[in-house]
């Protein structure tokens, strides 16, 4: 993948300082950028997005003259680690008082209860907000729901129907949005092979509540649908959820096509459980990948602000 990025871009993108980049590939070899013709430092994407996660670990505790020379696999995972530790520390730490909300949620899923269940997303949207409901309630259901549906302690059936409930009131709140025709616009999805679409739902709310116009294609979509839907709404980027499986010998190569297929401007954005599994094949088509709400916003903003790309790596 050719190196195409100035050092001020990564800073943009990451929240580094020039100077901090620079003294971690001089002191500490975490990065080794290739040069232009007038010797000015160029990065690749798979540099930007390795500098990202160490700054990520920094941020959590790690020493970076521990974690610079990890291969990027082991840095992948000590990440993956660190954010679920957070997802847990964050829903029972300080803002424990989502517990009741998720509880009474998850109780109402199980006797599928629809309106009980649209209650306590009211409630909680009352007392947390848009980001703070999606955030501190219903990804932590999402992910509490899932493991209870591979252990067997519930049914397909009780997470088709929290999908299902929150896909509808997720989509009454986003439309109470008055999104401009000018604003940047975002396709979400999921790539074939990959049903689970609470992810995609989530992340067309919370680029709603950012101020880019979402258009929700439904998930277990082929490349070349989602390259047309991108090209003929002039999409800024698209937002993958991969939540499972994460050994789907065939995404890699949908992930290819789709990267081929796009405009050139396109941003590729991918986050979900299993999004980790395909880490190559997204750091190889030059997406980004998100572990938390918090962080795919952060790159929402990131993108809005940064100057259009000239071309696909």
């Amino acid at each position: 993948m050719a190196a195409s990025f100035p050092i001020q871009t990564v800073a943009e993108r990451t929240g580094l300082t020039p100077h901090v980049i620079r003294a971690w590939e001089r002191r500490y070899r975490a990065i080794e950028p290739e040069r232009s013709a007038g010797k000015h430092r160029l990065y690749s994407e798979a540099e930007i997005e390795r500098i990202g996660m160490l700054h990520r670990a920094v941020r959590s505790g790690h020493s970076i003259g521990k974690i610079a020379k990890l291969p990027t696999e082991e840095l992948c995972a000590l990440i993956a680690q660190q954010a679920d530790v957070s997802r847990t520390a964050a829903v029972r730490g300080a803002d424990d008082s989502a517990a009741t909300f998720r509880d009474e949620s998850l109780a109402a899923v199980s006797r599928f209860d629809g309106p009980a269940l649209q209650e306590m997303l009211n409630r909680a949207l009352v007392t947390f907000g848009h980001m703070g409901l999606l955030r501190l309630v219903i990804a932590p259901l999402a992910e509490e729901i899932g493991e209870r549906w591979r252990s067997g302690a519930l049914t397909p059936a009780h997470e088709h129907f929290f999908t299902a409930s929150v896909k509808v009131f997720l989509g009454d709140l986003t439309r109470q949005f008055a999104i401009p025709l000018s604003a940047p616009c975002i396709i979400a999805t999921t790539p074939a092979g990959q049903l689970h679409e609470l992810g995609a739902i989530m992340a067309a709310a919370t680029a709603a509540n950012l101020g880019w116009r979402p258009i929700y294609l439904g998930p277990n979509l082929p490349a070349h649908e989602i390259a047309g839907a991108a090209l003929r709404n002039e999409a800024a980027a698209i937002a993958l959820s991969i939540v499972y499986p994460a050994d789907d010998p065939n995404l890699a190569s949908q992930l290819t096509e789709l990267a081929r297929l796009i405009p050139a401007g396109t941003r590729i954005l991918a986050g979900g459980r299993a999004a980790r599994g395909y880490f190559e094949a997204l750091i190889r088509i030059g997406a980004l990948c998100a572990d938390s709400i918090e962080e795919f916003g952060s790159q929402l903003d990131s993108l809005r602000r940064a100057p259009a790309r000239k071309a696909h790596a």
